[in-house]
């Protein structure tokens, strides 16, 4: 039989629909349940493509036994993260308050009014059983010890990351980013790279900063850390080497062995990272990653109307990686000899596999085509012809796998920052197929998730042919809006900025915090929670607030508006106290001290050349630019420059240099 989770549209939930656990989705109606019957609330957290999520309803939610403890005594409430990020938030800091750690799947028991009073992550089954019978126990015997401990708890949750509103004038520095960077380089890894510890996740957003700041500041270290860290991504295991993409993280501190979920926002801002690094310092891998991952996206990602999806489940028939890995018995029967030694030697394949799993191998590299060639003693380009020939045969026979479980789910902010992966690829590479898929996801978001309030729907289901009545959350608003301005600047179609700013319009009316002058996550409109949490720190995805910060400070540029600077400033200077001591949370933040530092050139490209110079220009590596122009445009600094022929305006700190035609003299006025 089925639960009250048979009508939702969130494939996670969709998941434990027949689990004999009674699983309600949040709501009303589960939370009523729980005041009116005076029962703890179970609130279980995760997603669709979480594999120890999958472990533990096996062996719990799928339990008769265990599923009797739990309907006995609880009102059992499922959560998809991906839908209430802003309920994960409260309960994940609860977790983390009480034992340290963090992760999914997520179980928390709370009080009949949600305060929580006990969490953790993956239990046993035998433990989940003793956790459950002995916290119903002391609901029943000590209730007014379990209401003292909820309310020091969720007094804690309240105050995690509340910051107060700075007014002191601040002036920043370049030793404020020396400040930053000195600790932080301490913890890299100089011979895996990355950081020196395991799992290692790819945290995009840190090397931004760092190739940024190896860029302003001139420090080889700096630079030599992030390309590093890139082709050590690229070369492992972490990356999917027959199709492109990049799962969760490596559970080991090699990039060897993924955690094989692949999330989209992961791979969109690698997207968006790779390119830069390319502007930065072509490389051939890097532009073989960016078409790789795209590809991937547009083959197993892309829905008909233009919507990105959310995830790759890490499981296939119920083993995690099993539609990723190979032992060197299948790989010998689809190859010829002559492929077979290349392909192996080039993935790393032996006979006894390279990882836990007898026999299986996680196809990873260790060297590029030149060395392979002279490891096998052949020309470059036999190596490289017999190469192609097997990885088109591996990935037509891995084809024909059972595919892992697609979540379709499509998020708005998670599109965002696809949007902007394809907008950057489009800057760095010159490749209309880019910027096609990049309009018709804009085009996508804005017929699908923006009401006629003009505010964000979170979820667009193909299933029902539209929105879920879920209200946006600020990381929604942020990433979309930062999407939206980069379209502009690869465009210069002004619609893509008024769309900008009329999102952020709604977000300063309906998110605003006068108390810190930052953001709050959830909206006014939105229904209360224990906490009305912001979200500060920058993680795996930039915090919404940093995001937000750095999208006020492009608008209030580009419109000329002094309360979106202003605003941004004001953002940085509530948060700058905390960023020196873990700089690696704060990496968006420093992203935009940077610009501050160091200044941003508006660089506007008018008249009928303006494509043309636009995107020589974009061939360098100038990561504090805007830019705007086009064949005409009403932005207050592109008046009175449309003059007949083309020019570009090189302007810096309201003050516009002399006009010039081509892009080597625009770049000499870069001082």
């Amino acid at each position: 039989m089925s639960n009250k989770l048979i009508n939702e549209t969130s494939p996670y939930l969709q998941q434990h629909a027949y689990n004999p656990v009674d699983w309600y989705p949040w709501g009303e109606e589960a939370l009523e349940k729980a005041r009116l019957e005076n029962k703890l609330i179970l609130v279980s957290i995760g997603y669709s493509a979480c594999h120890w999520c999958h472990v533990m309803e096996h062996e719990s939610f799928e339990d008769d036994s265990v599923a009797a403890i739990m309907n006995e005594n609880y009102v059992c409430i499922k959560v998809d993260r991906e839908e209430r990020p802003d309920v994960d938030q409260i309960y994940m800091h609860a977790v983390q308050l009480m034992t340290g750690q963090g992760g999914w799947p997520l179980n928390c028991i709370c009080l009949p009014d949600q305060r929580p009073i006990y969490g953790g992550t993956y239990f046993r089954k035998d433990d989940w059983k003793n956790v459950l019978s002995q916290l119903a126990e002391f609901w029943q015997e000590k209730p007014e010890e379990a209401i003292g401990y909820a309310e020091r708890l969720t007094e804690g949750v309240q105050q995690v990351e509340k910051l107060n509103l700075s007014t002191d004038e601040i002036e920043y520095s370049q030793q404020d980013l020396v400040d930053i960077y000195r600790p932080w380089k301490r913890t890299f890894d100089f011979e895996e790279g990355g950081y020196k510890r395991a799992p290692k996740f790819p945290l995009p957003n840190n090397w931004q900063f760092m190739l940024r700041y190896g860029h302003f500041m001139n420090d080889p270290s700096a630079k030599e850390i992030t390309h590093f860290t890139l082709s050590k991504l690229a070369y492992g295991g972490i990356y999917d080497q027959l199709g492109g993409g990049f799962a969760r993280y490596s559970v080991d501190g090699e990039w060897h062995v993924p955690h094989f979920e692949k999330m989209l926002y992961d791979n969109a801002q690698l997207v968006s990272l790779y390119a830069e690094a390319y502007q930065s310092e072509p490389q051939v891998l890097y532009r073989q990653v960016i078409y790789e991952t795209l590809d991937w996206v547009e083959r197993e990602m892309l829905s008909d109307q233009g919507g990105f999806y959310s995830a790759l489940d890490a499981d296939s028939e119920g083993v995690e990686g099993k539609f990723y890995t190979f032992t060197l018995a299948e790989l010998e029967a689809i190859l010829d000899p002559e492929e077979s030694t290349v392909f192996n030697s080039f993935y790393s394949v032996t006979p006894d596999g390279n990882w836990e799993e007898e026999h299986t191998n996680i196809l990873k590299r260790s060297v590029d085509i030149h060395g392979l060639a002279e490891k096998l003693t052949m020309s470059a380009d036999a190596a490289e012809a017999l190469l192609a020939a097997a990885r088109s045969k591996v990935f037509a026979y891995r084809s024909k796998r059972v595919r892992p479980g697609l979540d379709d789910k499509i998020i708005a902010g998670w599109n965002g920052m696809m949007l902007r992966g394809y907008v950057d690829a489009y800057k760095a590479f010159h490749d209309e197929r880019f910027l096609q898929v990049a309009i018709r996801n804009a085009n996508f978001i804005l017929d699908n998730m923006v009401d006629q309030n003009g505010a964000l729907r979170r979820i667009y289901k193909k299933e029902i042919a539209g929105s879920v009545p879920l209200s946006a959350f600020l990381d929604d608003y942020s990433f979309v809006i930062d999407a939206f301005i980069a379209l502009y600047e690869a465009t210069f179609d002004e619609r893509w900025l008024n769309e900008a700013r009329q999102l952020s319009e709604y977000v300063i009316k309906n998110f605003f915090d006068a108390g810190t002058g930052l953001f709050f996550y959830t909206s006014q409109t939105d229904k209360e929670l224990i906490a009305r949490k912001h979200e500060i720190m920058d993680n795996v995805i930039p915090s919404s607030n940093s995001s937000m910060a750095i999208n006020l400070f492009k608008l209030g540029h580009l419109f000329q508006e002094e309360m979106y600077l202003s605003q941004s400033a004001e953002m940085l200077r509530t948060v700058f106290p905390s960023i020196k001591s873990y700089g690696s949370a704060y990496s968006n933040w420093g992203i935009l001290l940077m610009n501050i530092v160091f200044g941003v050139y508006e660089i506007a490209i008018t008249g009928s050349e303006n494509e043309r110079l636009r995107a020589e220009l974009e061939n360098n590596f100038i990561p504090n630019k805007i830019l705007l122009g086009g064949s005409t445009g009403t932005l207050p600094l592109l008046q009175d420059k449309f003059v007949g022929e083309t020019k570009i305006f090189v302007c810096k700190n309201r003050t516009c240099r002399l006009p010039v035609t081509t892009v080597s003299e625009a770049l000499g006025q870069l001082t």
